[in-house]
């Protein structure tokens, strides 16, 4: 029984993952950068999601997500988790494990409203006290498939044991996005 859920799950997953697009993306605010891919992550579906942001004064963090999209009218619903490789500079190296989920609201062809938010306490992580992610933007289409984008990230990791908070993301951004 096990058995053969599990292969249905990992079925659904392969039979989701090769209609989804595949997208590439960059950022860059005034103290950090990110980089990033996606599959199926402006689609109906799972959708899988990672991350590399880097703050020279705050560390570094790499991410990878599973999401489940759910259409709600216009908008395009994100539940899911990501598990986050933690590495403060003020602090020891860890992991987190958060949940959260996002919005999407594609207005037309050409422009997509989006925001998203994740949060892991002190019991699902180590060496940090709490994880916290927030990001909201908009997304332009010049022509497919490139885009530019721009947006407000905030991205904490909470200090532990006399260590302070390190912000590895608190501003604007501006970016670039390729989808295939």
């Amino acid at each position: 029984m096990k058995k053969s859920l599990m292969l249905g799950f990992a079925g659904m997953l392969f039979v989701s993952a090769s209609a989804s697009a595949i997208s590439i993306n960059g950022q860059a605010g005034e103290d950090y950068t990110n980089l990033g891919f996606g599959m199926g992550t402006e689609t109906t579906g799972l959708a899988v999601s990672g991350n590399w942001m880097h703050n020279d004064d705050d560390g570094d963090v790499a991410g990878l997500g599973l999401g489940l999209n759910i259409p709600l009218g216009p908008l395009l619903a994100t539940v899911g988790g990501k598990g986050v490789y933690t590495n403060p500079n003020d602090g020891d190296e860890g992991y987190a494990a958060a949940v959260g989920g996002g919005l999407q609201w594609p207005i037309g062809d050409s422009i997509r409203l989006f925001g998203e938010y994740y949060y892991s306490p002190d019991s699902l992580s180590s060496g940090i006290d709490s994880y916290e992610e927030a990001n909201a933007g908009a997304r332009l289409t010049i022509m497919r498939p490139l885009s530019i984008e721009a947006g407000y990230r905030y991205l904490n990791l909470a200090g532990k044991d006399g260590n302070r908070d390190n912000a590895i993301a608190d501003g604007p951004y501006v970016g670039v996005n390729a989808s295939f």
